[in-house]
């Protein structure tokens, strides 16, 4: 769910193979795997620490990383498994990706290279491990998972003389983001995503919505973006970001909040878990600094969402074998270990195996976030995470493919009601509209 800076350089890092045979490509030169993947600080991390940890020990074998901001990500790969052209053989997916990509035969069934007792499979977390999972096989396997949850500077909070509850709803948070609100100062009261996306903006107002009672569809299909419940929670979240919140919301999604956070020009943050990895630890400048809490709730007992950036293999790669031994490096406990020893364990991919937060030393340096993050991902509910029932699983998105592309088009309409340029009744108006269409249109809604 993290949606990001915009496109890197394609193939920006191109990592140099060390000669041998393990890569299983044939030929006398080394097979290169290329990788696609969405920009974002630990894809920086194991795009920088490759050709210590996975080349030189896999001779053979080189890594060619094609880096894009996720939307971009999520189209170039989908064009690509559609149409069997095999220009990456590793992609980044999530969830969401899983049932479709796998019954379309777009992407290989893993489940036998992952159940070497090296890779140890079952020590990946098991709400992340069902996700990525269709008809009890495992499609593909996690780089990082992640639930929401807020996070807050504790210097601003002792300033203004407030404390977050142990368990806050969103109307207390509320309360809290217009004490800290300073824009005299240049601080916002906290920091929401804005930007377009159903992976950006959405993913937030929808945990918002399932919390205070909204849904996209009931179990018949019927969209419900109208109704009192899910026009209070959008009403809830554009009121919010526009009172106190940063100022260009509509152009921020977690990049741009993880850098006004680390520049202290907002005292919350609610967005994924993963964030913890990067601005509580070295060397951001508000590391130690920084206390978290469960995700706000309204009327659930929990809100947080699920996401996985997993590692997939495509079924029209022509280097398969070279390309599951960089999955399993990428993914398994030894790569954790090592990242662990180049930049410090807070660091390290979170939300993946059980046996990260059994490690001490993981405990001892995450000790803020750790145990907070492994309970928002074992307390979701993707089945039902808000008040009634719906017709498929998910979260912060309707588990559909057609989703990714009637969720853009609402998300923009959230976009322009944050921007001012529309109310939220003209939005979920024309959202009401846009969602039901496309369910009837593909024959969900008969």
């Amino acid at each position: 769910m993290i949606a990001l800076l915009g496109v890197l350089s394609a193939g920006s890092l191109v990592l140099s193979g060390c000669g041998g045979s393990s890569g299983g490509g044939g030929g006398s030169g080394p097979v290169t795997v290329t990788v696609a993947v969405t920009a974002n600080p630990l894809m920086t991390t194991i795009e920088q620490l490759t050709k210590g940890g996975f080349e030189a020990s896999h001779p053979g074998i080189k890594v060619k990383f094609v880096t894009y901001d996720e939307n971009t990500e999520r189209a170039a790969v989908e064009k690509d498994v559609a149409a069997g052209g095999g220009q990456y053989d590793v992609v980044m997916i999530g969830p969401n990706d899983i049932a479709a990509w796998a019954k379309n035969g777009w992407i290989d069934d893993l489940t036998a290279d992952a159940s070497t007792p090296s890779y140890d499979v079952s020590d990946i977390l098991k709400p992340i491990r069902d996700a990525l999972s269709s008809n009890g096989k495992l499609y593909a396997v996690p780089f990082y998972g992640e639930s929401s949850f807020m996070m807050y500077n504790k210097q601003m909070f002792a300033a203004a003389h407030v404390t977050m509850p142990a368990n806050p709803t969103w109307n207390q948070i509320a309360t809290l983001a217009a004490k800290l609100n300073n824009p005299a100062k240049g601080v916002a009261g906290i920091c929401l995503r804005g930007l377009t996306g159903w992976g950006d903006n959405l993913a937030a107002l929808d945990t918002v919505v399932n919390t205070m009672g909204g849904q996209w569809f009931d179990t018949n299909w019927n969209a419900h973006l109208t109704s009192p419940a899910f026009e209070q929670a959008t009403n809830f979240y554009v009121n919010l970001v526009r009172k106190y919140g940063e100022k260009g919301a509509g152009n921020d999604s977690f990049n741009q909040c993880l850098t006004i956070m680390q520049q202290k020009k907002a005292a919350m943050w609610y967005d994924a878990t993963v964030a913890a990895s990067t601005l509580d630890a070295k060397p951001s400048p508000v590391a130690g600094n920084l206390g978290f809490a469960p995700a706000p709730v309204d009327k659930t007992k929990s809100s947080g969402w699920l996401w996985s950036w997993a590692l997939a293999l495509e079924s029209a790669s022509k280097n398969k074998s070279a390309a599951w031994q960089f999955m399993n490096w990428a993914t398994s406990k030894e790569y954790i270990a090592y990242a662990a020893s180049k930049n410090g364990w807070a660091s390290v991919p979170p939300g993946t195996r059980l046996s990260t937060y059994q490690n001490p030393k993981y405990q001892a340096a995450a000790k803020d976030f750790a145990a907070l993050t492994l309970n928002e991902i074992q307390s979701v509910n993707v089945i039902q995470p808000g008040l009634q029932p719906q017709p498929v699983p998910g979260i912060q998105y309707v588990g559909i493919p057609q989703f990714e592309e009637f969720g853009q088009q609402v998300s923009a309409e959230i976009t322009a009601a944050i921007d001012g340029q529309e109310s939220v009744s003209e939005a979920l108006s024309k959202s009401q509209q846009i969602a039901q269409q496309a369910v009837t249109t593909i024959g969900l809604k008969k």
